[in-house]
């Protein structure tokens, strides 16, 4: 008998999942408080547009029944990662002003080292295992994860002209370790997670295939948003030195 029920309850089974959403009164409460005073304090129509679409997607994935069923498969977590770091955590970036030029290569890479502990970390099968039995541990994984996602394309989404160069470097690397734990993931000869040992035939899946398809989520989805962030920089890196060449 484990300590504590996962933050998200108990593994659901198919027919009843509809019936899952997390309705955690201080989850809800602080997500309008935060997104609410991003989007006050926030300049512009488009900026204000990425910011609100983007906490519309953190909500969904943390609020919709997609919580719950990261309880029982490994590949729901993953899929509630990926909404969380390519797909809010750029659009809240964007909704976001630009730091300034100072210090802007220590700020992109000293990110991309934070994202980079904090993924391979909670996808190891250890403190993976330890976000379902302390909610403290659940939410230490969604802050880190998240926060070190939203400073990354922070500073890929808005790098200055004279950090092109490093935002293609890290964009580039953070594709490639991305895509090394997907396919590591993918590619394992035995499921890795103790947690998802019993939770995922009722859905059809064995731990291992659960696992892999799990690791195809972050795999392929990983390298192209990464991979599209870098080769943005390199559109804009080829634009000013053809601008230089003209001038």
């Amino acid at each position: 008998m484990i300590a504590q029920l996962p933050y998200c309850g108990i593994a659901p089974l198919p027919g009843t999942l509809l019936t899952r959403f997390n309705l955690d009164p201080v989850l809800i409460g602080a997500l309008l408080l935060i997104a609410g005073a991003h989007l006050f304090a926030v300049r512009g129509a488009r900026p204000r547009a990425w910011a609100f679409a983007g906490w519309c997607v953190a909500a969904c994935a943390l609020i919709s029944p997609l919580c719950a069923l990261s309880v029982a498969l490994f590949s729901a977590r993953v899929a509630q990662h990926m909404l969380l770091i390519l797909v809010a955590a750029p659009l809240i970036a964007l909704g976001l002003p630009p730091a300034g030029a100072r210090r802007g290569r220590a700020r992109l890479w000293g990110s991309a080292a934070a994202f980079f502990a904090a993924l391979w970390y909670w996808h190891m099968p250890g403190p993976y295992d330890a976000t379902f039995t302390s909610t403290p541990v659940y939410w230490c994984m969604h802050v880190t994860l998240s926060g070190s996602a939203l400073l990354l394309w922070h500073e890929l989404l808005h790098a200055t002209g004279e950090h092109t160069v490093a935002a293609l470097s890290a964009g580039i690397l953070t594709s490639i370790q991305m895509g090394l734990l997907g396919a590591i993931l993918t590619l394992a000869t035995r499921p890795l997670f103790f947690w998802h040992l019993t939770s995922t035939q009722a859905w059809g899946l064995t731990p291992l295939q659960d696992q892999q398809l799990g690791g195809v989520f972050m795999w392929v989805p990983g390298i192209a948003l990464f991979l599209w962030a870098a080769l943005r920089s390199l559109v804009r890196l080829r634009t000013a030195l053809e601008g230089a060449r003209a001038s």
